[in-house]
């Protein structure tokens, strides 16, 4: 009959559209664009301390005719990166405050590996290699992570004094850095249970709750409670720090705050900050039952093993007497030797 296809005219009409739609469900190569030059990662979180060497890496299985690979840092809560190092297989040349402590690590021809120097604080975060081929970009993310210790900071003044652009100044001044949701989400596994809200990094407000209470959110399950949307500018609380690494050792005595400063130089040190204990407790296991001048002006002791007269708490964790008059020669201080 005029007008009707044969079997094999049909196959042939049909035959491409089948391929199409059976890639597609099969997930054709070419459908999902992915690496073709670079490796995926083994580790996609490295872990780190600061002031230690941090390797990023960053595999070509195959070298393209003519390329330049691009590592930069993403900031966060920000849609932009930020240039670390730009290299062409033969040379490289680093950008911003990381570059000078960045370098390739070149193991072999095909390594296009990062390598940072004296990590810091800042240096935490989401990392990006880049391949430029000219023809299809390709890339892998990492992430840096510092192994470190979450604590509340709130000054002599009392709760709930700080916009979020005082907190990072406190928390820079007591030797660390705001703390990212994912850090005081770690510090609440492992027991950080408290009831006053803090800023953290992204400009969030939450707090730490362990055991649901009425003075503490109300009853519910534990958790990380959140505040919502803040004002950076206009709305106070507390703020929750992170610091890394550090050592710290006691001189006792019955000093004043001046005499603590003093102790501490004799000896080559300076008057610990918050910062400085909390790192001292969380990794070398400071335990010192006596209280000691911080250079903020208060008086805390680091608890490892809780035991009787020894602030009256279950778990461990670093006890506070708040803020003394200077002048009150009772306690010894908390020294932080400067490498």
């Amino acid at each position: 009959m005029p007008g009707r296809l044969t079997l094999s005219e049909l196959c042939r009409f049909l035959l491409p559209w089948v391929l199409v739609i059976s890639n597609r469900a099969l997930g054709d190569a070419a459908s999902h664009p992915g690496p073709h030059y670079l490796l995926p990662p083994i580790h996609e979180v490295i872990h780190s301390r600061r002031g230690a060497t941090a390797t990023l890496p960053c595999i070509l299985g195959a070298s393209p005719p003519s390329y330049k690979v691009r590592w930069s840092k993403v900031e966060p809560g920000e849609l932009r990166e930020t240039p670390i190092l730009v290299t062409n297989g033969l040379h490289a040349r680093g950008y911003g405050p990381l570059g000078g402590r960045a370098r390739l690590r070149r193991g072999h021809r095909l390594d296009a590996s990062l390598v940072l120097a004296d990590v810091r604080l800042e240096d935490e975060g989401r990392y990006r290699c880049e391949l430029i081929n000219g023809m299809e970009d390709e890339s892998v993310a990492l992430t840096l992570r510092l192994e470190g210790v979450v604590f509340p900071y709130q000054p002599s003044r009392g709760r709930y004094q700080f916009n979020y652009f005082e907190a990072k100044r406190a928390c820079e001044e007591q030797d660390g850095r705001l703390a990212t949701y994912g850090q005081l989400y770690q510090a609440w596994t492992e027991g950080l249970d408290w009831c006053n809200a803090g800023w953290l990094l992204e400009g969030s407000v939450r707090y730490p709750v362990l055991t649901a209470r009425a003075p503490c959110g109300g009853p519910g399950r534990p958790g990380i409670r959140s505040y919502g949307p803040r004002d950076r500018m206009r709305d106070r609380y507390d703020a929750f720090c992170f610091t890394s690494a550090l050592e710290v050792f006691f001189v006792p005595g019955r000093l004043t705050l001046s005499e603590a400063h003093a102790a501490c130089g004799r000896r080559g040190a300076v008057v610990a900050k918050v910062g400085h204990l909390y790192a001292a407790w969380k990794f070398s296991g400071l335990d010192q039952c006596d209280g000691g001048w911080l250079a903020d002006g208060s008086v805390r002791f680091p608890i490892t093993t809780p035991r009787p007269r020894c602030g009256g708490l279950p778990d461990p964790g670093v006890r506070s007497f708040g803020f003394p008059r200077p002048q009150q020669a009772a306690y010894g201080t908390y020294c932080y030797a400067q490498t």
